[in-house]
């Protein structure tokens, strides 16, 4: 029997595994509102659902990135996607809100074992040709996922109940376990023996739950004295990896390499800029408007869709012309679209609301694809995890300032009650406050993602 492929297989479980966590977080969020009515959660509490995953996935993201930098990101990926099955298992038996809370944090730490080696893997078996193209695949299934998540989710939440969206994660996961130990051979360390930073890894995870928890208790003292703890653990962790023989974050990639930099920051500001917005037009849709599940998850799904449609041919694109170009185009795209969105109230109809996501999928589309190739493009084959894990940090700090806006912006405007119909004025200011804050995000994010400079004069081949 010929020995399989080691890079189609890669690719194929990449694309997988970039399906199955976008699409237990986008699946879930058209269910918030139903979870929230079972469990009778308040605004805020119904944020944490989301949140709690992302911030999981913030804190072990980066240490296990460097990690498998060390003993091996197969084992990483493998360790990964085991937590995640089984804690997607675990979450159809929830019985209270604190246990759904609770076992999204398990569900982030696996996700984040999943990010943070996926596309290291991708990268290190990929040639530098035709790395944009794998990567315009990979970035296809990631928003495949977010595409099937609010259709199915919202189908399987109205039909089957929310349980079951987790239900799929199980069979998922393990056919892409025996996949791996049947046709992954090898395995990829590029930095085996070096020190892992257990102190730094501490010192980062506390700064990051000390701000983002601090974020959600805004405009409170509590809260604010957190985030100021938080950024100054921050401070401290980025001095002494600064200094120390083998840091768990490479902070000299940011301050040697301008490509890396600006492309992180654009992405950082990318994400903070568009998460929320499918937890805003979900309540929305759902709350507002009155329909089902179904029938939001189907209309949400037109944002997605575009992003997968076209994801794949910007990152071949990236391949020809400067990504950095493409990039900014994406990220214009989708502040137009966000500023479109300011003007939405109770009588918006479809037809905009349909059109607006649709510009808002090109954008995304245009934005990542180039990107993601434009950072791992920019580094040695050594940092190819630490690089992958930072992009990934990028992502999910992103998506959690997002969504720690629109819960300081709920708890600010509609106050921590739940959601009622006389407080449907009130949601739709807080969702217009939260569109305008984001559409000033992303000019600020086609500034940094211009001036980020040419990947093809840096570029290094593995």
């Amino acid at each position: 029997m010929p020995a399989p492929d080691t890079g189609k297989i890669a690719l194929f479980i990449a694309v997988l595994a970039g399906f199955i966590t976008p699409f237990d977080l986008s699946a879930v969020n058209i269910a918030l509102p139903t979870i929230a009515n079972e469990f009778s959660m308040d605004a805020i509490s119904m944020g944490w659902v989301a949140t709690a995953y992302l911030l999981a996935s913030c804190v072990f993201l980066v240490p296990f990135g460097r990690v498998a930098d060390i003993i091996g990101r197969k084992k990483i990926f493998i360790a990964g996607l085991s937590i995640f099955t089984l804690s997607s298992f675990v979450m159809i038996f929830s019985t209270s809100a604190l246990m759904i809370i609770l076992v999204r944090v398990a569900q982030g730490m696996g996700a984040a074992l999943i990010f943070g080696t996926s596309v290291a893997i991708l990268t290190s078996v990929t040639p530098v040709a035709g790395r944009g193209r794998a990567l315009g695949i990979y970035t296809t299934a990631v928003y495949l996922g977010l595409s099937m998540g609010p259709f199915i989710g919202g189908f399987l939440t109205q039909h089957l109940g929310w349980r079951s969206i987790f239900l799929i994660n199980v069979p998922l996961g393990i056919f892409i376990i025996a996949l791996l130990a049947w046709g992954l051979r090898g395995e990829w360390a590029d930095a085996r023996g070096e020190h892992f930073d257990i102190r730094g890894a501490v010192q980062y995870a506390l700064s990051l739950i000390c701000v983002m928890y601090g974020f959600s208790l805004l405009p409170g003292m509590f809260g604010i004295l957190l985030i100021l703890a938080g950024l100054i653990m921050l401070a401290v962790f980025v001095l002494r990896e600064l200094h120390i023989p083998s840091p768990l974050f490479d902070i000299t990639l940011f301050r040697d390499n301008r490509i890396f930099a600006f492309s992180n920051l654009a992405a950082l500001i990318n994400y903070s800029a568009t998460f929320a917005i499918t937890f805003f037009l979900s309540i929305y849709l759902q709350y507002v408007k009155g329909f089902s599940a179904g029938y939001a998850g189907t209309i949400l799904v037109i944002q997605p869709v575009m992003q997968a449609l076209l994801s794949t041919y910007a990152g071949r694109l990236s391949d020809r012309i400067e990504p950095g170009k493409i990039a900014s185009v994406g990220m214009a795209l989708t502040a137009t679209g966000l500023i479109l969105l300011v003007t939405i109230d109770a009588t918006t109809s479809l037809t905009f609301l349909i059109a607006t996501l649709a510009l808002l999928g090109i954008g995304f589309a245009l934005f990542s694809s180039p990107n993601t190739n434009a950072i791992m493009s920019s580094v040695e084959k050594r940092n190819y995890g630490v690089a992958s894990g930072t992009l990934g940090t990028m992502r999910l700090v992103g998506q959690m300032l997002s969504m720690g806006i629109a819960m300081m912006i709920l708890a600010m405007v509609v106050g921590k009650v739940a959601i009622t119909d006389a407080l449907y004025p009130q949601l739709l200011t807080s969702m217009r406050y939260g569109f305008f804050i984001f559409f000033l995000l992303c000019i600020a994010g086609i500034f940094f993602s211009l001036v980020r400079g040419k990947v093809r004069d840096d570029q290094r081949t593995p």
